[in-house]
């Protein structure tokens, strides 16, 4: 603290004043943050974090009336991709011979009249592995020359695995969430020998034959006009820094990059100079490809709604709840009515959802001096103010979501899935996560762009 002036001046007296108020309102905002920060850390340890709300009791809705035909289209259509995906069985079941005797007039020769209704049952058959000898045939002539059959085709030198045993190995990793001394497990159990060294090879093999189609995938991410990304933080062995994973969405694929840090590098790598929509965050990494002339920046609704809910205490955050949540009613009813990204969705956009998104505005303008700056609905209130452009970009826009929650599930994998970061830390580095974009989400665009 300040001592106070040896005078007795009032001019003294008032500067001393205003300086220890202008250092009590300082103390006051950091007071107010670290308060904030730690009621968020206080509510995020060992809770379920959800977004939902608890809604009122409410009798349930009145059941749709039944169309007949669309019942029996979408019965079809379910049949037919169980039909398709699942190896189908017939097994003709006989009546049993103590049956077939007429209880009423003890008749012995029934005449047939066909099956009757089918009984389904789903029955489990082990998957295996198989090992294949190829006996490679010798043949010598008298005058001492001697011919061998040539060797099958291999990934690499004198490896024992066919890629197919790769392209299981990836895809249990990656997908399935299986570690690789889970896998060794499970290959010692099948009478398999791999020890985890030599998945790594098979691994850091795999990376480098599907590196033609990351490529191809990296190429179409900046053709499309709509891009979604986002970017999440990773722990690896051996390295202090968190490192990054990002993800670009279009509408056919996923494309996941590493990056040893958060910085616009890689945004600017993978897009470049193109333009179109890219629906992100407020994360400044993004200014490079978001400039005058390139693409135009999308906010995220879920964003702002997420910072108004974890201050949901105050009751002035129920109406902006109420108003986030009647926009997400208008997504809802476009996607039932199947006009989702069409000149349909705009017109209905712009004649529901705007003024509720003024509403919103209207909501944050007239609470911003209620909160403190550097309190928690104080940052709400700036955040959903200070972007509100980028945060009305679906309103200019039908193909694009009021969110960027298609990114944030892309990388849900990474939160949850140690295997993933597991390959992270043990591929090489032009080579990771290569082969855990290809296994996530091979897309059909692929094939027509390798």
């Amino acid at each position: 603290m300040t001592p106070p002036p040896d005078d007795e001046h009032d001019c003294g007296w008032k500067a001393y004043a205003k300086a220890q108020d202008a250092k009590l309102t300082e103390m006051s905002d950091q007071l107010a943050a670290v308060t904030a920060k730690l009621t968020e850390i206080e509510q995020s340890r060992g809770t379920h974090r959800s977004e939902r709300r608890k809604r009122p009791k409410m009798p349930p809705p009145l059941a749709p009336k039944s169309d007949a035909a669309e019942t029996e289209r979408k019965r079809r259509a379910a049949a037919a991709l169980r039909n398709t995906k699942v190896q189908t069985v017939i097994v003709p079941v006989p009546v049993p011979p103590d049956a077939c005797q007429c209880p009423t007039c003890g008749r012995e020769k029934l005449r047939n009249v066909g099956f009757g209704k089918p009984s389904t049952v789903y029955e489990y058959v082990s998957g295996y592995l198989r090992k294949r000898i190829f006996q490679r045939q010798t043949l010598a002539c008298r005058c001492g020359y001697i011919v061998t059959a040539p060797a099958p085709d291999r990934v690499g030198e004198k490896t024992r695995y066919a890629p197919s045993f790769i392209a299981h190995l990836i895809f249990t990793k990656c997908s399935s969430s299986m570690p690789q001394y889970r896998l060794e497990k499970e290959y010692r159990n099948l009478g398999i020998p791999v020890s985890r060294s030599t998945m790594c090879s098979l691994f850091h093999r795999g990376a480098s034959e599907l590196r033609p189609i990351y490529s191809a995938a990296c190429a179409l991410v900046p053709a499309a006009s709509d891009v979604h990304a986002d970017e999440t933080s990773i722990r690896q062995i051996n390295i202090e820094k968190r490192a990054y994973i990002w993800d670009f969405v279009t509408p056919d694929l996923i494309v996941y990059c590493y990056a040893p840090s958060r910085s616009g590098e890689t945004p600017n790598r993978i897009l470049g100079d193109s333009q179109g929509r890219l629906v992100v965050d407020q994360h400044t990494g993004y200014n490079a490809v978001t400039k005058p002339g390139k693409r135009t920046r999308a906010g995220c609704l879920a964003h702002a709604r997420r910072k108004v809910f974890e201050n949901a205490e105050h009751p002035e955050a129920q109406e902006a709840l109420d108003l986030i949540g009647a926009i997400y009613v208008v997504e809802r009813e476009a996607k039932e009515a199947g006009i989702v990204g069409t000149d349909a969705h705009l017109a209905l956009r712009k004649l529901r959802s705007r003024p509720l998104f003024a509403k919103l505005l209207a909501w944050g303008r007239r609470h911003r001096r209620t909160f403190e700056p550097k309190s928690g609905m104080g940052r709400a209130i700036r955040y959903l103010l200070k972007n509100f452009r980028a945060l009305g970009c679906f309103l200019r826009y039908a193909t694009i979501p009021p969110d960027n929650n298609v990114a944030e599930a892309g990388l849900r994998r990474v939160a949850v899935d140690v295997s993933l970061c597991t390959l992270c830390s043990s591929a090489r580095n032009d080579e990771r996560v290569i082969i855990a974009g290809i296994a996530t989400r091979a897309p059909r665009a692929l094939a027509t762009a390798v």
